[in-house]
């Protein structure tokens, strides 16, 4: 029965998802890759491809930077569109994927504040998959609870900074300490939600 009831929910995702699989590059791409000197014949090569497009409207001369920046914008643009398309509990799983990063853009920014350096910079090194609003409302002033109130508070994350930021001041906090806590946190969440939906589908 849920097998025809299947494609009102996921049938488009599934289309999706064979698309982007179908435009992956293959080893006869690569090959040719591997033999382009500069960036400018691996822009030709590519224009053969779905990445095409990409680099299309970019004059000479390229840069390493520019091509990362293209590929992460296609990818957050691909993501959200099937993030916005899905519904629960792969809609779930996918902001799962999402707060990984977010993590780690939050960690950039504590670190960020603690070396003093300008918001703007640390904020355009974040991963575009861990955007999120709160973000912009950082800046170099802000004491730790503070922190906690402007970007934390009302994201999926304040579970897991809570303690951190109620206990420790900023100056004493060690962010590797603070990052393999929130991560480990994080992934027992992401078990214990993979576990549910496991028993749920096989019962």
């Amino acid at each position: 029965m849920l097998g025809f009831l299947f494609n009102i929910d996921g049938g488009y995702l599934e289309g999706l998802c064979r698309g982007l699989k179908s435009s992956i590059l293959k080893q006869s791409d690569y090959l040719n890759l591997i033999q382009c000197e500069t960036l400018d014949d691996l822009k030709l090569q590519l224009q053969g491809t779905d990445y095409g497009p990409l680099l299309a409207n970019e004059t000479s001369p390229l840069t390493v930077s520019l091509l990362d920046e293209k590929l992460r914008e296609t990818l957050v643009v691909e993501f959200t569109h099937l993030r916005n398309q899905a519904v629960q509990p792969l809609a779930e799983f996918l902001d799962f994927i999402t707060y990984s990063y977010m993590i780690d853009n939050t960690i950039l920014l504590i670190t960020g504040i603690m070396h003093q350096r300008p918001m703007l910079d640390v904020i355009a090194k974040c991963n575009p998959l861990g955007w999120f609003e709160q973000m912009e409302a950082i800046n170099m002033t802000l004491a730790p609870v503070e922190l906690y109130n402007a970007i934390l508070i009302d994201s999926p994350l304040a579970p897991f900074f809570v303690n951190f930021f109620s206990e420790l001041d900023m100056d004493e906090m060690d962010i590797e300490i603070i990052s393999i806590y929130v991560d480990a946190a994080f992934s027992k969440d992401a078990e214990n939600f993979l576990l549910l939906w496991l028993i749920v589908i096989f019962l």
